[in-house]
């Protein structure tokens, strides 16, 4: 068995978890392409999920821990049906079955440690006030019933000893840096990103719509964790609703105007979209995750810390 390898990596998260995890000897990374900046230390490969040949070679290195961060977003996986379900759940039936078979040509001894993003995507409602760790998983986009058709799959492998998973749900991950992509969700970073960085942001949606947040600080936090968890502590249970801040859009804009004046709020402009409106009406907003509190995951106390994890991490240089 040979070190890490990420799934993903070319991502954003991939790319941050691959920086935190630079002194790992051995850390492969895989994904339909990298920026400039990925980290040159790495084994880097560019392919597809979609190719069960190049699954079939991953899993035959047989690494220790797989991070499997693949997957194209909300947005995409509602309009794009047939490639959000190729890609975001026939991906990790793939990868699992390629596991398996490494594990049965081990004679048992291969089991690695997966560590899978799923997403807050996996619900639906009606909600209560929070989430708890028992409400039911009853997702009413395509991009949630991907993750939790993947999810389950996972959890099904790990508990017929070929591999050992962890499912992590997600909060929305903000700010993002970079640019806008095509997830329903992008404006809850766009809203804070281009006005921090002197250019204005659309808000499709009311602002009392409610939401559920970490940093990508977080993220890396919540993927490195798990990878060391153990998880006889989940008692079958392998998907975990991770800690973030529930906060409405007008809370995130107050945050902003603390962080950057009245000027940086003025970018913000109001155009309604009924597409993202439906869409978000259908997300959870707010958790109680007493497991994955317990086992130790944590995140950001309040939405000003996740605009000042971006101010540090993420900002371009030369502006205030």
């Amino acid at each position: 068995m040979t070190g890490t390898l990420i799934l993903g990596g070319g991502g954003m998260i991939g790319q941050k978890l691959a920086h935190r995890l630079g002194g790992d000897a051995d850390l492969k990374l895989f994904d339909i392409g990298f920026p400039p900046d990925s980290p040159a230390m790495t084994n880097q490969t560019i392919g597809s999920l979609t190719n069960p040949a190049q699954i079939a070679r991953l899993a035959a290195t047989r690494p220790d821990v797989i991070y499997h961060l693949a997957a194209i977003v909300s947005g995409e996986a509602e309009q794009d049906f047939e490639k959000g379900w190729d890609i975001n759940m026939m991906s990790m039936w793939h990868l699992l079955e390629a596991l398996r078979q490494e594990h049965v040509a081990s004679g048992g001894d291969y089991r690695p440690r997966i560590v899978f993003t799923s997403s807050i995507a996996v619900f639906g409602g009606p909600y209560p006030e929070q989430i708890e760790d028992v409400f039911l998983s009853a997702p009413q986009t395509s991009y949630g019933a991907q993750k939790a058709t993947a999810e389950l799959m996972l959890a099904d492998f790990s508990r017929k000893g070929f591999v050992d998973g962890v499912s992590l749900r997600l909060p929305t991950i903000c700010v993002r840096p970079g640019k806008p992509n095509k997830a329903a969700s992008s404006f809850f970073s766009g809203i804070i990103r281009e006005p921090l960085n002197g250019q204005e942001a659309i808000l499709p949606v009311p602002d009392t719509v409610r939401h559920w947040h970490a940093s990508p600080r977080a993220a890396v936090g919540f993927l490195i964790h798990a990878a060391g968890l153990d998880t006889a502590r989940l008692e079958g249970r392998r998907a975990l609703n991770l800690p973030g801040i529930s906060c409405t859009v007008a809370d995130q804009i107050e945050a902003l105007r603390r962080a950057a004046g009245q000027e940086a709020v003025d970018r913000v402009k109001v155009q309604l979209d009924p597409d993202i409106m439906k869409i978000v009406e259908g997300w959870p907003r707010d958790f109680d995750p007493a497991r994955a509190l317990s086992l130790g995951f944590t995140a950001e106390q309040s939405f000003d810390e996740i605009i000042s994890v971006y101010m540090e991490e993420d900002m371009p240089s030369g502006r205030d």
